[in-house]
């Protein structure tokens, strides 16, 4: 794998360490996309309306920020990879609680969502810290969009198999096979964060001052403004979707082919961003992709027909690694900038982590109080329509991030950025 690797990459130095991050990335991934998008599916086949599933969301989100707080005064103590093993256990945890309680998940369904945030907040907390340790500035364009490609993989094959499996078999046993074998990938992953070079982190854990950084440097202002936008779109968008295709097909191989469509063109895209985009490309790789996000919106507001789901999954498709890989380079080259990034690297993840839970929270409760208020089919296109320009107000509080020289307007170019040298 390393050669190959090397090849696509030419001069770029490929070290063991990304590699077997890259393996983990992937093998979480394959896990979540095989099962996660089911578990909203299988609230809504026990209780069959959408608070339930907003509430396991909110679990998920409500738990993730206060574990990334949790983990990263963990990281700052001990081998942060501890901390990615901690994530990946209460991960696999999850899975086996999903499987434990069986036809009566919808009854457990905060409960299951909180088990499930805590998984993520120490998983990424730690994933996102090794990230900005063991990439380069030069390396991260091509680590994002190459953990874009494993992603857009996973997205491709899990949900089909996990579809097709449910189709197969009898109901509870198609659910039964897909979290059993998500509960194995995650201990393959365990087993693979036993190979990681230990990284011990020093000093003591100032969140409350990287917080107050947000009054200082403006460029971290814009990029956890930024965050709280990303959060907004990402809050009721990660699961209206997938109940929408379910709802227009009732089928959960339908499900699983929307899936594979849409993961099928990031698979795409992605290895085309990260062959060809550039530092001084960004912003209008960012302004792209939004654009496409939202206007791909009004295909589907009014008619959830199976045909404008799947073009809706096309464009989205083409837009996210559009979007993502320009989005998440600028933010760890805003944090590799920022005041004491090398001591402090931990902090600027959590906070960053913290903003963007603020807007997925934000956005599913005002979707839980728009239902209890509205019917559920008048409000939802409209709550999309208002949530969904959420990546456009990405790009206008990054468009004025500038990282160059001192006293210049230049973008971020390619040497490594002040504070990461020597990390």
């Amino acid at each position: 794998m390393h050669k190959s690797l090397q090849a696509f990459t030419g001069k770029m130095d490929i070290n063991r360490d990304l590699i077997l991050l890259l393996v983990i990335g992937g093998l979480y991934s394959l896990s979540i996309f095989l099962s996660n998008t089911f578990v909203n599916i299988y609230l809504w086949r026990q209780a069959g309306d959408y608070s339930t599933i907003a509430f396991y969301n909110l679990g998920i989100y409500l738990f993730q920020p206060v574990t990334f707080i949790l983990a990263g005064k963990i990281a700052k103590k001990v081998d942060r990879v501890i901390v990615l093993r901690l994530g990946v256990i209460f991960l696999s945890l999850f899975f086996l609680s999903v499987l434990l309680v069986a036809d009566k998940a919808a009854t457990y369904n905060f409960m299951l969502g909180s088990l499930l945030g805590i998984g993520f907040g120490f998983y990424w907390l730690a994933f996102n810290v090794l990230t900005f340790e063991i990439t380069e500035p030069e390396s991260r364009d091509f680590f994002n969009g190459f953990l874009g490609v494993l992603q857009s993989f996973a997205g491709m094959i899990g949900p089909l198999l996990a579809g097709t499996l449910i189709a197969r078999m009898e109901e509870t046993i198609g659910y039964t096979v897909i979290f059993t074998i998500s509960f194995s990938l995650f201990i393959g992953a365990v087993v693979c964060s036993f190979f990681l070079k230990r990284r011990q982190a020093e000093g003591r854990f100032h969140f409350k001052r990287v917080l107050t950084e947000w009054n200082h440097n403006k460029n971290w202002r814009k990029i956890l403004n930024a965050h709280i936008s990303q959060g907004l779109r990402e809050g009721i968008f990660l699961f209206v979707i997938s109940i929408w295709v379910f709802l227009s097909t009732g089928s959960e191989f339908s499900l699983g082919m929307f899936n594979l469509f849409l993961s099928g063109l990031s698979f795409v895209f992605y290895f085309i961003v990260t062959r060809w985009i550039k530092p001084s490309m960004r912003k209008k790789f960012i302004l792209t992709g939004a654009l496409i996000l939202y206007f791909s919106i009004y295909i589907i507001l009014f008619d959830t027909g199976y045909v404008q789901l799947m073009i809706y999954a096309a464009l989205i498709g083409i837009a996210y690694p559009v979007v993502n890989v320009p989005y998440f380079s600028m933010t760890f080259d805003v944090i590799g900038k920022a005041w004491k990034a090398k001591e402090l690297r931990v902090e600027y993840i959590v906070v960053r982590e913290v903003f963007a839970n603020i807007g997925r929270v934000t956005a599913i409760v005002v979707f839980l109080i728009a239902i209890s208020l509205v019917s559920a089919e008048v409000i939802i296109p409209y709550l999309l329509a208002f949530f969904g320009l959420g990546h456009i107000v990405i790009y206008l509080f990054v468009k004025d991030i500038y990282l160059g020289a001192a006293g210049t307007n230049e973008p971020i170019t390619k040497e490594p950025v002040t504070d990461e040298k020597n990390r």
